[in-house]
């Protein structure tokens, strides 16, 4: 019998085969086509959806070019243009703090590293961690959002209930060279069978393998069956 660690390993392992196989073309659904777009959709999308952003950003990417743009318009009118958007008050005046921090610091470009990324306006790991991954195809942390939280708690991937701290958890567990695709995964199978109300456990890839559908056993991830 392992360790709890290499148990919980295995288990990440399992979730990760098990899931790619379930959803093949699994990737960032927000819309985007540079760094700064990608950079304003993962403002947006904090406590509203992809879809959501993706109607918004159709037509606020095509007002908008770079972050002069964005930094030298009233924000007031920027706020109008998001009225749709969740905190879309709170949110332009973040676009607007941000992209004044890129001309000012960075010459125009978004930065490439976490330490530059969370020093700007509205942007915490979650967030940089998602354009550094999609934006500049560095990968050094996993996202956490709300599916992954959920997801990571249900299989008994961590006890954390803060995103840093699940973060860190999963990071010691899940390969590597899996921490972006991770996320995607979580995200679509937390949409389309784990949901936050009413879980479809009885059609889901991971039942075998999950302490929350099994009860409170610890799962043989040999057998499938609780020890």
């Amino acid at each position: 019998m392992g360790t709890p660690r290499d148990s919980t390993q295995a288990q990440a392992e399992v979730l990760v085969d098990r899931l790619e196989d379930e959803y093949p073309d699994s990737t960032i659904s927000l819309r985007y086509s540079n760094r700064l777009e990608l950079l304003i959709a993962v403002i947006l999308s904090a406590q509203c959806t992809d879809e959501r952003v993706n109607k918004e950003t159709k037509h606020l990417f095509e007002k908008y070019d770079g972050p002069e743009d964005y930094a030298t318009v009233d924000q007031d009118e920027l706020a109008e243009d998001l009225n749709s958007i969740t905190y879309y008050n709170s949110k332009a005046g973040y676009i607007k703090s941000s992209c004044k921090t890129i001309l000012e610091d960075h010459d125009g470009e978004v930065p490439d590293t976490m330490d530059e990324l969370t020093e700007l306006s509205g942007v915490g790991r979650k967030t940089a961690n998602v354009v550094l991954q999609h934006g500049h195809d560095i990968v050094e942390g996993i996202v956490v959002d709300t599916h992954v939280q959920r997801l990571s708690r249900r299989l008994g991937l961590t006890e954390e209930e803060y995103p840093e701290r699940i973060e860190e958890d999963l990071m010691g567990i899940v390969p590597e060279d899996d921490w972006q695709q991770f996320t995607h995964l979580c995200i679509d199978h937390g949409r389309a069978v784990c949901t936050a109300q009413n879980p479809d456990c009885g059609d889901c890839v991971l039942a075998d393998v999950c302490p929350s559908e099994k009860g409170d056993g610890e799962i043989d991830l040999a057998s499938g069956d609780p020890w």
